[in-house]
């Protein structure tokens, strides 16, 4: 059997960006297959009795994240812009991500809903910038537009959500091995694919 990782993250979180553009090409390299599940973090953080993220309510730790977002994406050859506002609504983005039509296309679907957000800026929850990206993969836009907003796709997300709070997920990217081994953050990437691919 294949080693396996799931891929837990949030369109709004910045270091997921930097684990989504990078997570294929090392998990190639560890022959290790990567479950692509998007989820939501505004219940959770609101479930800590946040309303916003973290990075906004700690002014010194945003600073720091902008900062060091920079560094990074430039180290990966990444584009980079602040997005306004942030955190971006993820929630269509998302629901999209769950959709049929978008569920063999979900890895380069999600790639480029970052690199919209994060390397250009734009407003990920506007459905010209959605459209333009679904028509770019090929795919109907008005259709899936359309599927989002269905009760079984609202049902996968509010799942997925759940399951991600069961596993007592508190932020993104987090990276979760079949025997149960949780590893958050960007930097934690390596060590996931790392324990993914060995038997323990």
């Amino acid at each position: 059997m294949r080693a396996s990782l799931d891929f837990w993250f949030e369109f709004a979180s910045t270091y997921s960006y930097l684990a989504a553009m990078r997570i294929e090409a090392l998990a190639r390299e560890k022959g290790v297959g990567v479950a692509w599940r998007p989820f939501l973090l505004g219940p959770i953080f609101k479930a800590q009795g946040w309303e916003t993220s973290p990075f906004n309510l700690f002014p010194a730790k945003g600073a720091y994240m902008w900062r060091d977002l920079e560094r990074l994406s430039a180290a990966e050859g990444l584009p980079f812009r602040k997005p306004d506002p942030f955190p971006q609504s993820s929630l269509k983005a998302a629901r999209l991500a769950w959709t049929d039509g978008v569920a063999a296309h979900r890895a380069e679907f999600s790639r480029r809903v970052f690199r919209a957000e994060f390397g250009e800026g734009l407003r990920i929850d506007a459905d010209s910038v959605l459209g333009n990206i679904l028509e770019s993969l090929g795919l109907d836009a008005g259709a899936l537009l359309a599927e989002a907003l269905s009760d079984p796709v609202k049902l996968r997300l509010r799942r997925e959500t759940e399951e991600a709070m069961r596993l007592q997920l508190f932020g993104a990217p987090s990276f979760v091995t079949p025997d149960g081994e949780v590893f958050w953050g960007n930097d934690r990437l390596e060590m996931a694919l790392n324990w993914a691919s060995q038997e323990h």
